[in-house]
């Protein structure tokens, strides 16, 4: 196990020299193809918000440099192998950017926001780029302002396909954002997009679609990681490098429901990649604590922290269109697992995003109306075994919803256990009642399903 180094090189004539420590593993990671595009899918996503319209600002830029980075190492690291403990990786990055003083300022934040994003220890340096890429953006001289009133994310998944119908049914013209991870996530993106297309033909709003991976063996000798769990700091910082050429102050919208966004540990085992922290309120506040510092005039704002699935699936301001697209969405942590059994990309019905998301649409519509194709259609057909996967996340919502159903106040304790929740004292009740409400609907999904170890 080594501390793991990643230098960021603009171009082959990159060359200057990044001292690093006996103990460190270096690796060169080459943010430049041919002459002086940006490789990576930022050379591409500037070319596409050009033909928008959109001109990201040189700072805006620099946060998706610093994204690919955090990304490539988050990815690329394997925690079983370069950590002490099996998860947490202890990780430099030197990052080449336009105004090295200014993100120096900022880099403590930044390092407060991945440490608890990944619970790694993060360690981040920055440098000027060379010369000849010292600008990266040349917005043209008279520059008609773009349509896009405000920007959301856009994963693929029930929430954010409820986010983007409120936001066209309200008459606001977003512009949508989207990391294209794998076949399953751009599929059901793809499909989404065209029906919002399609329903809102009248409608201005568009989307940004990013690709970013990085080849299996980028760290010499080191296994790739399967967790990802800093994939949404590449997602905030898309929806901000697009937020910064609109023209003015903005706001990222990352549409998640309150249950989620908290992911209170059901049960005392459920550590490490069960326990993520993608849009929990410590990090989303530290996210405006970095944009404030950058001068980014921005803020990232999640619109339904104070609902569950459920009820943003039945206050959805367009429900017909929700209930025609809804089967389209992705939820499932892995769509692909059934295909040991012949089945092609779907559901498995029993993950925890799934049990919500089935918990969810039957609150909202009521049993039996709910689309989706699950492997597991039938929860109470047979007993789920708990030393499987499919019994699992089951029991452990059994037992989170029995230690409630004992002490109710406990919430207003339990919401506390994912990470702190100082910039939320004004909301505490009322994030206690979410989560609370959140477990409410999964526990009349459940009610009756048979789970023990075989």
């Amino acid at each position: 196990m080594k501390r793991q180094f990643l230098a960021g090189r603009f171009g082959p004539d990159d060359v200057i020299e990044i001292p690093s420590a006996t103990d460190e593993q270096v690796t060169q990671l080459q943010l430049v193809a041919g002459e002086k595009s940006l490789d990576h899918g930022i050379g591409g996503a500037l070319t596409s918000l050009k033909g928008l319209g959109v001109f990201p600002s040189e700072i805006g830029i620099d946060l998706l440099v610093v994204a690919a980075l955090v990304h490539a190492a988050d990815t690329r690291i394997s925690r079983a192998e370069q950590s002490q403990d099996s998860w947490t990786r202890e990780i430099r990055l030197v990052v080449p950017v336009s105004d090295p003083d200014r993100w120096q300022a900022a880099a403590r934040t930044l390092t407060r926001t991945l440490d608890f994003l990944t619970g790694d220890r993060w360690t981040v340096g920055f440098r000027r780029r060379p010369e000849r890429f010292s600008s990266l953006t040349t917005p043209p001289a008279s520059l008609l302002p773009p349509p896009f009133d405000t920007v959301s994310l856009f994963s693929g998944g029930l929430d954010s396909l409820i986010g983007a119908i409120d936001l066209l049914e309200s008459g606001r013209t977003p512009l949508l954002i989207s990391h294209a991870g794998e076949g399953a996530t751009s599929d059901a993106q793809n499909a989404l997009f065209g029906k919002l297309k399609q329903n809102y033909s009248r409608s201005s709003f568009d989307r940004l679609r990013v690709w970013m991976a990085f080849p299996d063996g980028l760290v010499k000798d080191v296994s790739s990681e399967s967790t990802t769990r800093g994939r949404s700091f590449l997602f905030f910082a898309l929806g901000v490098f697009a937020g910064t050429g609109l023209g003015s102050n903005f706001v990222l919208r990352v549409p998640e429901n309150g249950l989620i966004a908290l992911n209170v540990p059901l049960d005392p085992l459920r550590l490490g990649s069960n326990s993520t922290r993608t849009t929990h309120p410590f990090y989303m506040a530290r996210w405006n604590d970095l944009l404030i510092e950058l001068g980014i005039g921005g803020r990232v704002e999640n619109p339904y922290w104070d609902k569950t699935k459920g009820e943003m699936a039945a206050e959805c301001a367009n429900g017909l269109l929700l209930g025609t697209a809804a089967a389209d969405s992705l939820s499932c942590s892995s769509p692909s697992k059934a295909r040991w059994q012949g089945h092609g990309i779907e559901h498995c019905g029993y993950c925890l995003p799934c049990l919500i998301r089935r918990a969810a649409l039957d609150a909202a519509w009521g049993a039996g109306r709910d689309s989706t194709v699950y492997t597991v259609p039938d929860l109470r057909a047979h007993t789920l075994d708990t030393r499987e996967s499919i019994g699992k996340q089951v029991r452990s919502f059994q037992v989170a919803i029995e230690r409630l159903r004992g002490r109710p106040d406990l919430a207003k304790l339990l919401i506390h256990k994912p990470g702190s929740l100082t910039d939320e004292i004004p909301r505490l009740d009322q994030l206690a009642d979410v989560y609370r409400r959140g477990l409410d609907e999964v526990a009349r999904l459940i009610d009756g399903v048979d789970t023990r170890p075989s």
